[in-house]
C-alpha cells in the first residue's frame, strides 16, 4: 500500500494476524469486534448476520443473556479446582447432562477433539477388560468423510488429504468404510471390533445426512456383535439437526454420546462423554484426566445449556425454521446449486463450481458463511435467529448466487 494511503482498523489488524499466525485457516477478511444474538460487528462497525454460529458452538446465539447471565455468577465464585477436588457446580452437572443423555456416567473434558480421544480410549478399554479382545489387538471402525478433530490419532483415521497430510506415522487399529453403507460396516466387524465411531450427520463433510435406516443398522450390528455405537453429536447434537441429538431421527440410542460445542454456549469450551456405567465404569482413579474438564466455570454454563435444551424450545425452532430454510434453498437457481443437503437449521448447498468466491460475495452483502472442500457452502445459524433475519439472509444468499 503506498505512502499515506488510507488504512482501516480491520485491515491494521488482519495484517498482524498474517504476520505473526500460523496459516493453519484461511479466514474471511473480516476482524469481529462485538456480538449480540444472530449478529457481529467488524472492527470498523459494520454489522453481519452470522450464518456459521462457529460451527454450531454458538446455538443459542452471541452473549446469550441466560448464558452470559451463568458465567458472569460463577466468575465471581471460583472458575478452577482441578479434578483434585470436587466443587459445587460439578455433581449437578453430570447428573444433569446424563439425565439429557439417559445414560448413567459423565466423563467431561474441554475440546471436541479430546472428548472423541477419550471415546475411543474408552471403546478400547471396554474391549480388553470386559469384552476380552486381545491385548493390543482391538479395533474401531469409521467412516470416510468422517470429521472428529485434529489430534494425531484422529487423523491416522481420516480420509481428507489436508487433514492427514505430513503427519504420519498413524496411530493403528482403526479401519474405515464407506458412510452410509451398511453391508460395508458389517463386513468390516471382527470379532476384535470393539467401537463403531460414527457422526449422525457428517458435518465438515459438507452437511452430508447418511440414507434413511442407517444409523438403525449401525445400532443394529453393534448389538449383535458386542461392540460400542459412538454418536459423535459434537455438531449435529444440542438441538442443530432439529432434536435434542440427531441420532433421534431413528429412535437410536448409542452406548456413548460425544458432545462439545454448543455444550459450552459460545463462551467455554466444554465436552463430554456419555455412557452407562457398564461403559464409563472402566476408568478407575489415575487412568485418564484433565485439569480444566468439568472446571466450575464450565460446569455452570453446561449447566445452564442444559436446562435450556430440556424445554425443547431451540429443538422445535431449529425443526420449524430448518423446513423453512430447506424449503427455500430447493428454490435456490438449479444452473447454480447442484444439491441442498441437511436437517433442522443446518445445510450444505454443493455448487456448481467454487464456493469460496461466493463466500465472499456473501460477506459483501452482510452475511457470514464458510466453505468447504472447495464447492460446499454450509449455512448453520443460531437457533436464536429470527424468521425475517433467516429469510434475509437467504435473500443475500441468491443475489450471491446471481452475482
Amino acid at each position: 500500500m503506498g505512502e499515506g494511503a488510507f488504512v482501516t482498523r480491520s485491515e491494521q489488524l488482519r495484517a498482524l494476524s498474517d504476520e505473526h499466525s500460523a496459516h493453519n485457516y484461511h479466514p474471511l477478511p473480516i476482524v469481529i469486534a462485538e456480538a449480540d444474538g444472530a449478529w457481529v460487528t467488524d472492527v470498523d462497525g459494520r454489522r453481519y448476520l452470522d450464518m456459521l454460529a462457529a460451527y454450531s458452538a454458538v446455538n443459542f446465539g452471541h452473549r446469550n443473556p441466560r448464558l452470559t447471565a451463568a458465567a458472569q455468577r460463577q466468575l465471581g465464585r471460583v472458575t478452577l479446582v482441578s479434578r483434585a477436588f470436587d466443587h459445587d457446580q460439578f455433581g449437578p452437572f453430570v447428573a444433569e447432562l446424563a439425565e439429557l443423555c439417559g445414560k448413567d456416567m459423565v466423563l467431561p473434558m474441554n475440546s471436541g477433539a479430546e472428548a472423541v480421544e477419550t471415546a475411543l480410549k474408552t471403546a478400547r478399554k471396554w474391549g480388553y477388560e470386559v469384552k476380552g479382545v486381545p491385548a493390543e489387538s482391538a479395533e474401531i471402525i469409521t467412516f470416510d468423510g468422517n470429521f472428529h478433530g485434529r489430534t494425531t490419532t484422529i487423523v491416522s483415521f481420516s480420509t481428507d488429504p489436508d487433514a492427514r497430510g505430513s503427519y504420519g506415522p498413524f496411530t493403528p487399529g482403526f479401519r474405515v468404510v464407506p458412510y452410509g453403507d451398511a453391508d460395508a460396516l458389517r463386513a468390516a466387524i471382527t470379532p476384535n471390533t470393539v467401537g463403531v465411531l460414527v457422526e449422525p450427520i457428517q458435518g465438515e463433510a459438507g452437511v452430508v445426512v447418511p440414507p434413511s435406516g442407517f444409523l438403525t443398522a449401525v445400532r443394529e450390528l453393534c448389538t449383535e456383535h458386542n461392540v460400542l455405537m459412538m454418536a459423535d453429536e459434537i455438531q449435529s447434537g444440542l438441538g442443530r439437526a432439529g432434536t435434542t441429538f440427531a441420532v433421534e431421527e431413528e429412535g437410536v440410542v448409542p452406548d456413548l454420546y460425544i458432545l462439545g460445542k454448543a455444550l459450552g454456549g459460545g463462551i467455554m469450551p466444554v465436552s463430554a462423554v456419555v455412557a452407562d456405567s457398564d461403559v464409563l465404569g472402566v476408568f478407575k482413579p489415575g487412568q485418564h484426566g484433565s485439569t480444566f474438564g468439568g472446571n466450575p466455570l464450565a460446569c455452570a454454563i453446561a449447566r445452564e445449556v442444559i436446562a435450556m435444551l430440556k424445554t425443547g424450545e431451540f429443538q422445535e425452532r431449529s425443526r420449524e425454521l430448518g423446513a423453512h430454510m430447506h424449503a427455500r434453498l430447493a428454490k435456490m437457481p438449479s444452473d447454480r446449486v447442484r444439491e441442498v443437503r441437511g436437517r433442522g437449521l443446518w445445510a450444505g448447498i454443493e455448487l456448481n463450481g467454487p464456493a469460496r468466491p461466493v463466500s465472499e460475495r456473501l460477506m459483501g452483502l452482510g452475511v457470514l458463511a464458510k466453505e468447504t472442500h472447495e464447492t460446499t457452502i454450509r449455512l448453520a445459524p443460531p437457533l436464536t435467529i429470527s424468521r425475517e433475519d433467516l429469510d434475509w439472509a437467504l435473500d443475500q444468499f441468491e443475489a450471491a448466487l446471481k452475482d
